[in-house]
């Protein structure tokens, strides 16, 4: 078991597969991108499976959630899916994605295992996409999107980040999108984990924000904290259900009090938070020809060491030094 001092219990893990991606999305990296990890650093497919099912079989860990960087960039993907859903007990898998390349691997990821998948879209117009992501591949995520319904990925969640003189304006027009298309749309406040430091509370859309805008056009019920349980997500019924919205409020109403997550980074590090300072260096004692329970146990004391929460409404918040393709989402 995955516990730390405040009494959270970790049994979800988010697992990067690589600090690789092939958008350039303004909150998350400069246009230039970044300074890659080198290929000996990052966790060989045969390591990120052993830490699996060590996290499955020693540590209570129930759902697997692959991101990245891109996780679509990794090669073998599908074998590292499909060697993790043969694991007993096997874990509920998903992933969190750009969308592009999904078109071509959604159903052989569903034949290897996969359960849904999450995926980026902040945007309905091709333009604001472009300008968002300075890349111009909307149409991409769209039929990755209609690929990962198909391949029966569901339910498809679509993850959307709204900025201000940007795309602050088209939260009413996503969800009615997302409506039509039978996709579950979740809202995610902008969080401090760009690379060029350049995120401001003030220029942020909150949470309140979002909803307000939402309820010009939409009939919103809260579906109350007995539904949330450990989820992120804030979820309102639309116009009477069974359709649902979500609100990830990171930032305002941030949620750390029943956080049930544990992450592992492309280059095997354990981060107990998005916003850790600290990383705990699981490669180094896998490398070394480590027993299950020594690597066990380094974890076990890394999450018992998890802080009560982000911090990010302390004015002597740090943002930490990796950015967000770097540890994942």
């Amino acid at each position: 078991m995955l516990i730390d001092t405040y009494g959270r219990v970790a049994t979800d893990l988010r697992v990067s597969l690589t600090d690789r991606c092939n958008l350039r999305c303004t909150y998350c990296m400069p246009e230039e991108g970044l300074q890659w990890l080198a290929k000996p650093d990052l966790l060989t497919d045969d390591e990120i499976v052993r830490l699996i099912d060590l996290a499955v079989t020693h540590l209570g860990i129930e759902e697997v959630r692959f991101t990245g960087g891109e996780p679509l960039l990794r090669p073998g993907l599908a074998g590292i899916v499909g060697r993790v859903a043969a694991l007993r007990p096997r874990p509920r898998m998903s992933i969190t994605t750009n969308g592009i390349g999904l078109e071509r691997t959604a159903a052989a990821l569903k034949q290897a295992g996969l359960d849904r998948v999450n995926v980026s879209l902040d945007t309905l117009r091709p333009d604001v996409f472009k300008t968002l992501t300075r890349r111009n591949r909307h149409q991409d995520v769209l039929d990755g999107l209609r690929a990962a319904s198909e391949a029966g990925l569901t339910p498809v969640k679509v993850n959307s980040v709204l900025m201000p003189g940007l795309n602050a304006d088209e939260a009413p027009d996503l969800l009615a999108w997302a409506l039509e298309h039978e996709y579950e749309l979740r809202f995610i406040e902008q969080m401090p984990l760009d690379a060029q430091h350049g995120w401001k509370r003030e220029g942020m859309v909150t949470a309140q924000d979002i909803l307000a805008s939402l309820r010009t056009r939409f009939e919103l019920t809260a579906e109350g904290e007995g539904e949330r349980g450990s989820a992120p997500a804030e979820r309102w019924l639309v116009d009477g259900g069974p359709r649902r919205v979500g609100v990830i409020a990171s930032v305002t109403r941030p949620f750390c009090a029943a956080c049930d997550r544990t992450r592992l980074t492309a280059d095997g590090q354990i981060r107990t938070c998005l916003f850790a300072t600290e990383e705990t260096d699981l490669r180094a004692l896998l490398r070394s020809g480590a027993r299950d329970e020594e690597i066990a146990e380094l974890w076990r004391k890394a999450m018992w060491g998890k802080k009560a929460g982000a911090g990010l409404d302390d004015p002597s918040f740090v943002q930490p030094d990796r950015p967000m393709s770097a540890i994942g989402g």
